[in-house]
């Protein structure tokens, strides 16, 4: 069993190391992840928080841009004019300067242009982006976990039991397909505080549905094959039927969902976050930089919103390549013309 389980694993990484775009698209995820992994331990971007440029200090390959007109209205000209009638305070500026003189204060410099620019407050937005990673991409990943546990665990039980077991498990089911899926995750937003580990749980109580269905059907198809009879004669237990014999057989399809919904989980959070549903205000995600951008854009500063989209299209772009030969390589079918 051990050297068939051992031969199906090696014939799939032969067919994943023949596909190209895959095997580019498996080095950019895994750049992503330990890039993820850097900032999770601090090593870097982390003082993403630190004010070290200009307010929306460009690129800089843009360079310093031209200070703007500030609109300066000058004092009315004229032989006896009296600040005082202009400005009441007037007359205490000089004590003020006198007494300010006196205290020793520290100018800090801050840069004019920052690799990929700053936000409004002058955050670098590389750091920003790197960090958001870590956020988006760890709730995708572990919302993705949970969902699969959630949705092979059900499915494994209706589809080997069925009757009553079956039935409940149905109900349930269809309970939360009857419901658009958007207006469930709005509803377990409302309910749960904001945080990673709330946009975690919802997203995993939202999205188990799809994978259910499918274990499910696979239970079904497997539960009455010459295998499973086989090892029942012998006396194996319903728990190691399904678990021992049934689901390395169908584990392929619960892996492939699990990659499909990792993309699904990251574009959820982006959403949630960009709609103030998502991640704590003390944090920072790709759908929290999104939603500063906006206001950002409308006054040309373009360069957030370009960096974390990018960065994004870059990720889901490759992992779903990569999927597509995940799923290729593990395809039962093509074991065959090994």
């Amino acid at each position: 069993m051990s050297n068939s389980s051992g031969g199906v694993w090696a014939a799939s990484w032969r067919r994943l190391k023949t596909d190209r775009v895959g095997v580019l698209s498996m080095w950019i995820v895994g750049a992503f992840l330990l890039l993820v992994l850097l900032a999770a331990t601090d090593l870097v971007a982390s003082k993403w928080q630190d004010e070290i440029g200009v307010p929306n200090a460009p690129p800089t390959l843009l360079g310093p841009q031209p200070a703007e007109d500030t609109g300066t209205i000058a004092a009315p000209a004229g032989p006896n004019v009296d600040l005082s009638d202009i400005d009441p305070l007037a007359p205490r500026y000089a004590e003020w300067a006198e007494r300010a003189a006196k205290f020793k204060t520290e100018e800090t410099t801050r840069a004019e242009t920052l690799p990929l620019g700053g936000d409004r407050l002058g955050r670098d937005v590389l750091a920003k982006v790197i960090k958001g990673a870590e956020i988006s991409i760890f709730v995708g990943l572990a919302a993705a976990v949970v969902a699969t546990l959630i949705g092979t665990l059900l499915g494994a039980i209706s589809g080997f039991f069925g009757g009553k077991v079956g039935d409940l498990l149905e109900w349930v089911y269809n309970v939360f397909t009857a419901i658009p899926s958007i207006l469930l995750i709005f509803a377990f937003a409302a309910i749960f505080h904001r945080g990673v580990g709330s946009v975690v749980l919802i997203l995993a109580l939202t999205g188990w549905t799809g994978i259910y269905r499918l274990i499910r059907a696979e239970f079904m198809k497997h539960r009455v094959r010459e295998y499973v009879r086989s090892a029942e004669a012998i006396g194996a237990s319903q728990w190691s039927r399904m678990f021992k014999h049934i689901l390395p057989n169908v584990s392929h399809v619960a892996l492939v969902q699990l990659s499909l919904h990792v993309v699904s989980f990251i574009k959820s959070e982006v959403i949630l976050s960009y709609l103030g549903l998502g991640v704590g205000v003390d944090q920072v995600s790709w759908g929290t930089m999104l939603a500063e951008a906006q206001n950002e854009l409308i006054l040309g500063y373009w360069w957030q919103l370009t960096a974390v989209t990018v960065c994004m299209a870059i990720f889901v772009t490759a992992f779903a390549l990569f999927t597509d030969a995940l799923r290729d390589a593990l395809d039962p079918k093509l074991r065959g013309l090994e």
